[in-house]
C-alpha cells in the first residue's frame, strides 16, 4: 500500500455524500472511484468532488490499480453481499449500518474477515459521535454507571424516500437498520451483553410492507435496561434522541449536542478532532488499515447486536 489509501465509494446518495465530505478532511486518503445506480447522477457527484472514475459496477472499481479499500453506502439489502465481494477481492471494507438484514449474512461477512485478515468495519456511527463518546468515557472512568437508556427514533416516512427527501429504490427497516444503532450502542455503552430482549410492532404498511411503529425492551447482564421507541409515523422533530439515566446524573444526547437532565449544555467540542461522527468513523477505518489492527465497530465486534436483532425478528414473526 502506498502512503495514500485509495478508496472506492459505492452509493453516492445521502450517506455517500456525507462520507465524501468527511474524507475531504482526512489526510492521506483519496477516493478514486464512485459506484452508483444511475450513471448521470453519479457522474454529477463525482464531478463535484473531483473524482475521475465513475461506474455502475462495483467489480470494475475494485479492479482498478492500487485500490486499497471500499466504503459501501448502498441499499441495506446489498450490504453483506457487497462486503463479501470486497473482501474476496482483497480490499478492506467499511459498510454502512446495517451490516446485513439477515443474521446468516452477517455471520458470513465475519467469517470471511477472519479468514482474510482484512479490516472490515460497520458504520455504527453512534460509537463515534462526540456526545456518546463523552458518556462512554464517563463509564470507562467509573464516574457514571448506566441504569437505563430511553431512546426515541422518529421519522416521517409514509412514502419511500431517503434522508434528502428523494425517492429511493429500496425499503428502509425499523428493526434491521434503525434499531441496530441502539442495540449496539446499549451493549457498547454498558459494556455488558444483552440477556433479555422483547419487541412489539404496529400494523404492516400496505404498500411498503414494513411495520411503521415498533417498541423494543432490552436488559443487559449487569442489570441496565433500555427502552427503544421507533416510528416512521412521527410528524414532528425527526431523528434519534438518547436519554442516559445513571447513578451520578442524567444525560441527553441529540446527535452532536449533549445536555444534562436539566437541559444544561455540556461542551463536547474537544472530545475528538471533529464534531462529525461520519468523519470520525472514517478516520477509525483508515487508522485501523494503517496500523493493521481491529477497528472499533469491526464486523466481529458488532455481530452480537445482529444476533439480538435476529432474536427479535423471530419473536415478531411468531407473535
Amino acid at each position: 500500500m502506498s502512503d495514500t489509501i485509495k478508496v472506492v465509494l459505492a452509493g453516492a446518495g445521502a450517506f455517500g455524500t456525507k462520507h465524501l465530505e468527511g474524507i475531504k478532511n482526512i489526510d492521506g486518503v483519496e477516493v478514486v472511484s464512485i459506484v452508483g445506480r444511475t450513471l448521470d447522477k453519479t457522474q454529477a457527484t463525482a464531478q463535484e468532488y473531483g473524482i475521475e472514475h465513475v461506474t455502475t459496477d462495483l467489480a470494475e472499481s475494485l479492479a482498478l490499480p492500487d485500490v486499497d479499500a471500499a466504503i459501501l453506502c448502498t441499499p441495506t439489502q446489498m450490504h453483506a453481499e457487497q462486503a463479501v465481494q470486497c473482501l474476496k477481492a482483497g480490499k478492506h471494507v467499511e459498510v454502512e449500518i446495517p451490516l446485513a438484514d439477515r443474521l446468516a449474512d452477517a455471520e458470513e461477512v465475519v467469517h470471511l474477515q477472519r479468514e482474510t485478515g482484512l479490516v472490515a468495519m460497520c458504520g455504527h456511527t453512534r460509537r463515534f459521535n462526540p456526545s456518546h463518546q463523552w458518556v462512554h468515557r464517563k463509564v470507562q472512568d467509573h464516574e457514571f454507571h448506566i441504569q437505563q437508556m430511553d431512546v426515541q427514533t422518529y421519522f416521517f416516512r409514509r412514502k419511500n424516500i431517503n434522508a434528502l427527501g428523494e425517492p429511493r429504490s429500496w425499503t428502509d427497516h425499523l428493526l434491521w437498520h434503525h434499531a441496530a444503532h441502539t442495540v449496539d450502542l446499549f451493549t457498547y455503552q454498558t459494556g455488558s451483553p444483552i440477556v433479555k430482549a422483547n419487541a412489539i410492532q404496529g400494523p404492516i404498511h400496505p404498500e411498503l410492507g414494513i411495520a411503521m411503529d415498533m417498541s423494543i425492551q432490552l436488559k443487559a447482564e449487569n442489570g441496565a435496561i433500555c427502552t427503544l421507541s421507533l416510528s416512521f409515523n412521527n410528524d414532528g422533530p425527526l431523528g434519534t434522541f438518547f436519554r442516559y439515566i445513571g447513578d451520578t446524573g442524567t444525560y441527553i444526547a441529540r446527535y452532536d449536542d449533549l445536555v444534562n437532565g436539566k437541559e444544561e449544555p455540556i461542551d463536547v467540542s474537544q472530545v475528538d478532532v471533529s464534531m462529525n461522527g461520519i468523519e470520525l468513523q472514517d478516520r477509525e477505518f483508515f487508522a485501523a488499515i494503517r496500523e493493521n489492527r481491529e477497528p472499533n465497530s469491526s464486523v466481529a465486534n458488532v455481530l452480537p447486536s445482529y444476533q439480538v436483532l435476529h432474536q427479535l425478528e423471530q419473536q415478531l414473526e411468531n407473535s
